[in-house]
């Protein structure tokens, strides 16, 4: 019997027109592990303000990296998905699914149904646990087995910020740049609000993260939170690279307001520009392929705040997406996890 390997990424609109920036907005922003306030107050917010006025202005954005196959999330993740199944060949059934829109985390689990498969290692493509990704996947996933009769066995990555495959990966791509031409490294993660931090730093260790020096080493109580992973993602890619000290920042990007994950990354391009720096090269290893976040925000918004303020150029190391390191990373995911 196969294997089944269920490849979870976040998801994108079914096109780029508002009304389907708005469908995709509205399932997203409504999930209560994303926007984690009271239920009443957050479907005022999300359905009466965000949706509203953003949803326009959003459509706008992805107008701007929309592509002639479509959404370069849904486009990389399919040829994730296909090279994938290529690698593993005939003993395993690799389906793709989105947390939010198409193709549907429940259409992905009902192929693998179909399929008959003898267990399902189930994969969210996100390097860095959190719970407005990892978990709220994971929670979906769940619900929709429920529904069988029986199910099979499922296991999840439950992140591989620090898997030895993805880290070479993520160098193979930066070392197709000459590191000595930029004077300073970026490296952008999404951001989250702190308050999920603290949630789930209560949740999974036996205190409060205090979002500082907690986070700086990476332990069995800190395995699970957001901030410790992502820093411990920039420490193996400046150790592999050869960045020294003084040179890099790890910062958080695409806030919504001002409690969230600091320092935003935003502002550093910024503050970079103004002391001086001409050339920055940015990482975002909190993507595996390119979205909206890296391609709008850090390739073309951030470039367009550091020439504002006096810098020359922001390069934007693109994500992981179909490259064969990637692919055979993943591969060895599976096969460790079989």
């Amino acid at each position: 019997m196969k294997t089944g390997v269920l490849l979870i990424n976040l998801g994108t609109p079914d096109s780029s027109k508002t009304s389907d920036v708005r469908k995709y907005l509205t399932q997203f922003l409504n999930d209560p592990r994303v926007i984690d306030i009271n239920p009443i107050a957050r479907f005022i917010l999300v359905n009466g303000i965000i949706v509203p006025f953003r949803s326009a202005k959003s459509s706008k954005l992805y107008q701007q990296i929309w592509t002639k196959e479509g959404s370069p999330l849904l486009v990389n993740s399919i040829n994730q998905q296909k090279l994938l199944q290529a690698e593993l060949g005939n003993d395993y059934v690799v389906e793709l699914g989105m947390r939010y829109q198409s193709p549907s985390l429940e259409s992905a689990i009902n192929k693998l149904k179909e399929a008959n498969v003898s267990k399902v290692i189930a994969i969210p493509l996100y390097p860095q646990y959190a719970t407005s990704s990892t978990t709220s996947s994971i929670e979906e996933t769940i619900r929709i087995l429920k529904k069988w009769k029986e199910h099979p066995p499922v296991k999840f990555i439950e992140n591989f910020f620090d898997d030895k495959g993805f880290i070479d990966a993520c160098v193979a791509k930066a070392l197709k740049y000459n590191l000595n031409d930029y004077d300073y490294f970026i490296f952008s993660y999404h951001g989250l609000p702190e308050r999920q931090i603290n949630k789930a730093s209560k949740e999974f260790s036996d205190g409060s993260c205090k979002i500082g020096s907690c986070c700086d080493t990476l332990t069995d109580k800190n395995r699970l939170c957001y901030r410790a992973n992502c820093l411990a993602t920039t420490k193996a890619l400046v150790t592999r690279l050869g960045i020294s000290e003084g040179k890099y920042k790890s910062t958080f990007q695409s806030r919504l307001d001002d409690k969230w994950l600091k320092p935003y990354s935003d502002k550093v391009i910024e503050e970079l520009a103004k002391e001086g720096k001409k050339n920055v090269l940015v990482f975002s290893p909190a993507f595996v392929a390119d979205c909206l976040e890296t391609i709008y925000e850090i390739g073309i918004e951030y470039d367009e705040i550091f020439k504002e303020h006096g810098g020359e150029k922001i390069t934007l190391v693109e994500s992981l997406n179909d490259s064969p390191k990637w692919i055979e990373a993943l591969k060895n995911i599976v096969l460790k996890s079989n």
